[in-house]
C-alpha cells in the first residue's frame, strides 16, 4: 500500500540511506564472522584430549650433565617417582595435548607415496598408554622389544625404524576409510610401521583451525633428549602433594638439572585455551558493541526522519491514514533498508570469510549463520525504528493544519 512513499521519501534521502545500508550490509558481514568465530573457539574449548585430565601431573626436566646417558637417567627417575605415594603410574613423553610441542611428519600409507595426512608422532617410555589414561578400542599396546631410541642425535631418526604404531580413531578413518585398520602398514618415516592399535581421542599438541585436531600417532620411540617431560597418574585429591614430591625426589636423585612446569594436565589445558577465552570475550564485546552502534544508528536517523516528516504525516492522517498505517509506513521502510543492507552484506559476508580463511586458517562459514545474521538484523531494525515509528503514529492529524 505504502510502496511508492516509501521508494519517493528514500530517493529524497540517498545519501542518508546510502550510509544506513551500508552500515547494515558492514554489521552483518562483521557479526556473522566474528559469530561463527566465537562458535568455532567456544567448541574448542569442550575438546576432547583423550587422557585422564583430573588424574594428570607433570614435569619438565632438563639435564644440565652434557655427558649424562638420557636412557639411563629417564629409567632411575621414572623408577624413583613411581616410589611417590599415590603415584599409581609414570611415563617420560616428549609431548602432550595442548603442551604446543607438536613434531608433526606425513603419513603415507605405501613406500615413496605422497602423504596422505600430517599427523603428532607421540612419543614415550612403556606404560604411556596406560598413564595418560588413553582408551584403547582396538588392538594392543607396544611389547617391550618394539621400543627403540628416539636418536635425537641424529634428528630423530628413529622415526625410520619404528616397527609398529598406534593410530587415533580419526587418523584411521581416513587413512582407511570403512576398513579394519589394525595390521596395515602406514609410513611415519622412511620405513613401515605396522598399526597394532588404535585409540578412541587424543588431542594434539596445537589445536588447528580444520578437522586434523585428532590426527595423531604413538609411536614407541624413548625420548633420549637431555629434555623430557614426565607424566605421574594420581588420584585428583593426591595432585597436589605429588607434584611437591616429584620435585624433592628429581633433584633429590640429581641436582644437576632444571625443573619447570611442574602443574597438573587440568592447569596445562586452562593455561591453552586462556587466550581463546579472552578472544571469545573481546569478539563477544565488539559484536554486541557494533549491532548496538547500528541499532542506535537507525533509531537516531528514524527519529530525525519523524521531526522532519511530522507535517506530511499530519496530513496523511487527516485524509484518513490510521496510526497502525503510519506505524507499518515506518517498519516497512525501516525493513526495506534493513534488507537492501544485509543483501549487500551477505556479499561481503563471504568475502571476509575467504580472507580469513587464507590468512587465519578459518573454516568456510556455514550458511545458517548468514540467515540467522540476517534474520537477527532485521529483527533488531525492527525494534531500534518502533519507539520512533509509535511517536510517527501518535502525530495528531491536526499537525497538519499547525505546521506552517
Amino acid at each position: 500500500m505504502f510502496r511508492s512513499p516509501i521508494i519517493a521519501s528514500l530517493t529524497r534521502h540517498k545519501l542518508t540511506t546510502l550510509l544506513l545500508v551500508l552500515q547494515v550490509s558492514l554489521t552483518c558481514a562483521i557479526v556473522c564472522n566474528v559469530a561463527f568465530m566465537i562458535a568455532h573457539r567456544a567448541a574448542q574449548l569442550h575438546t576432547a584430549s583423550g587422557v585422564a585430565e583430573d588424574e594428570l601431573v607433570m614435569i619438565d626436566s632438563t639435564d644440565l650433565d652434557q655427558d649424562a646417558q638420557p636412557l639411563a637417567r629417564h629409567d632411575a627417575d621414572l623408577a624413583a617417582l613411581r616410589t611417590i605415594p599415590g603415584v599409581r603410574s609414570a611415563a617420560a613423553v616428549d609431548a602432550l595435548p595442548y603442551n604446543h610441542n607438536d613434531w608433526g611428519n606425513g603419513i603415507g600409507i605405501a613406500k615413496d607415496a605422497p602423504a596422505r595426512a600430517v599427523a603428532t608422532a607421540f612419543n614415550g617410555t612403556p606404560g604411556e598408554l596406560a598413564t595418560l589414561g588413553l582408551h584403547l578400542v582396538a588392538g594392543r599396546d607396544f611389547h617391550a622389544d618394539e621400543y627403540v631410541p628416539m636418536d635425537s642425535a641424529h634428528d630423530w631418526s628413529g622415526i625410520d625404524h619404528v616397527p609398529a604404531a598406534i593410530v587415533t580413531r580419526s587418523l584411521a578413518d581416513l587413512l582407511f576409510p570403512g576398513q579394519d585398520p589394525l595390521g596395515k602398514s602406514i609410513y611415519p618415516g622412511d620405513n613401515a610401521a605396522r598399526i597394532v592399535g588404535v585409540v578412541d581421542h587424543l588431542a594434539r599438541p596445537y589445536l588447528h583451525e580444520d578437522a586434523s585436531n585428532e590426527y595423531a600417532t604413538l609411536l614407541p620411540m624413548l625420548p633420549d633428549s637431555n629434555t623430557v617431560t614426565y607424566v605421574m597418574r594420581t588420584a585428583a585429591s593426591d595432585r597436589s602433594d605429588v607434584l611437591k614430591r616429584a620435585a624433592d625426589v628429581l633433584n633429590r636423585l640429581h641436582g644437576n638439572r632444571i625443573l619447570r612446569h611442574a602443574r597438573t594436565f587440568a592447569e596445562l589445558r586452562s593455561s591453552y585455551f586462556e587466550h581463546s577465552r579472552t578472544m571469545i570475550g573481546l569478539l563477544l564485546a565488539a559484536a554486541l558493541g557494533l549491532l548496538a552502534v547500528t541499532a542506535i544508528g537507525i533509531a537516531g536517523l528514524v527519529n530525525f526522519w519523524v521531526q522532519q516528516r511530522r507535517r506530511s504525516i499530519g496530513i496523511r492522517r487527516a485524509v484518513g491514514a490510521t496510526r497502525g498505517d503510519i506505524l507499518r509506513y515506518f517498519l516497512g521502510e525501516n525493513l526495506l533498508i534493513v534488507g537492501c543492507g544485509v543483501a549487500v552484506g551477505s556479499l561481503l559476508t563471504y568475502a571476509l570469510n575467504a580472507l580469513l580463511m587464507v590468512h587465519d586458517e578459518q573454516a568456510r562459514l556455514p550458511p545458517i549463520y548468514l540467515m540467522i545474521g540476517a534474520a537477527a538484523l532485521c529483527m533488531l531494525g525492527q525494534l531500534a525504528v518502533l519507539g520512533p515509528a509509535v511517536r510517527a503514529a501518535a502525530v495528531p492529524p491536526v499537525t497538519a493544519t499547525r505546521s506552517g
